[in-house]
Parts: structure tokens; sequence; C-alpha cells
């Protein structure tokens, strides 16, 4: 295991706010419709309160209601980050006005855009960002240390059985296999995938 990739510290809590879906068949043919939800994270470390991807959800009750059973308003959470930059996992970060933003390239604020790369950078205590390209060369992994062990949030897979081989619309997938490679071996937990429930590592885990 690479230690020095881990979080320090520890996450005071965490959850899957939905769980996101994608059609089987994807990208879907020109001209189609096709139903994709983003699976939305959520964690609070310190003063930080954290939303990951609030992209494309059926409504977006489905994001606010847990945050309201959690005694969380939507101006109470002061970071939003962004596992990429397809509209799918970003479209509803605007619900959170008072946070600031992630992405691979910074930290973005009103009219302040703070220059950093994500690889490393800790954004609570008990949170790390980490730079995962393949599926698009902006792609950043967020691990959470919890009480339960490590969590990765990730796009490098859909859900728990895709894709199953390469990235369909990935722009370099010996990047995104090495992506894979490169969580696997901290050894989560969990792995919340981009459009699916968390899920457990196993030998049937796409690599």
């Amino acid at each position: 295991m690479a230690n020095n990739e881990l979080p320090a510290g520890q996450v005071d809590d965490w959850a899957v706010l939905f769980s996101g879906y994608v059609p089987r068949s994807f990208p879907s043919p020109e001209g189609t419709t096709a139903t994709v939800g983003s699976t939305v994270g959520f964690m609070r470390s310190g003063d930080k309160t954290i939303v990951i991807d609030p992209g494309l959800v059926p409504s977006r009750s489905v994001i606010l209601d847990p945050l309201k059973e959690r005694g969380v308003s939507p101006e109470d959470v002061t970071d939003v980050i962004f596992s990429h930059h397809h509209p799918d996992h970003t479209l509803n970060a605007a619900l959170f006005g008072n946070a600031r933003t992630h992405d691979v390239w910074g930290i973005y604020k009103d009219d302040k855009w703070h220059v950093r790369w994500a690889e490393g950078f800790e954004v609570a205590p008990g949170v790390r960002l980490i730079q995962t390209p393949g599926h698009t060369q902006s792609d950043i992994t967020v691990l959470a240390a919890t009480k339960d062990g490590l969590v990765a949030f990730t796009h490098l897979w859909w859900r728990a059985d895709a894709p199953s081989g390469d990235d369909p619309v990935a722009l370099s997938n010996e990047d995104f296999h090495a992506g894979r490679e490169r969580v696997i071996a901290l050894n989560p937990t969990l792995i919340v995938p981009g459009h699916g429930p968390a899920f457990e590592l196993t030998s049937e885990t796409p690599r």
C-alpha cells in the first residue's frame, strides 16, 4: 500500500446521498435520450461539509432531502468536488452558493480562482484528492479516511461491473487502467463509482 497517498486524519461522517445509474449500452446513439444519474457523495470533517458530483439526478430533492435529514442546508455546504467536468456530474453545483468548488486545476469561489493541481491536495482532515485521468484528462479521485476504512469516490468505475474492460469514451485507456490499479493498490474498503452504489473490491472487480 502506498501509505504516502492516504489522507491524514479521519472524516467525522460520510454517505452516498444518491446512487446513480447509466444505461447498459452507453454512450447512447445520437438523437436518442439516455436516462443517466450521477452518484452524489457527502462527508463532514472538522468545519468542512462536502458534496461530491452533484450532477444529473431525477429531482433535486434526492440531494437536498438526505442533506436535510442530516441537519445540513444547502448554505451549510462549504466545498463541492467535481470528479470531472461532464455535465452529468456538475449540473446541480449551483445549489450550493456558499461553497468553494474543487477540480483538477484549482479551487473556485465567486470570482477567485486559486490555481493548484489536485494531486495530493487535502480538502479537509481525512479527505485527499489524487489525479486519475483516463475517462477524461481532468478526472480526480476523492480518498476519504473513515472509521470503517478508506473510501474512494471515483469515476474509474461507472458501477461495480462496468466498464468491464476499456472505457468506451476514455481519452486514454492506458491512463484509465493505470488509475484503476493505483486505486486498487490503496486497498479501499469501499469504492463509490460514478453511476452506481458503493461496492467492495473482489476478484471480479474489473481492472
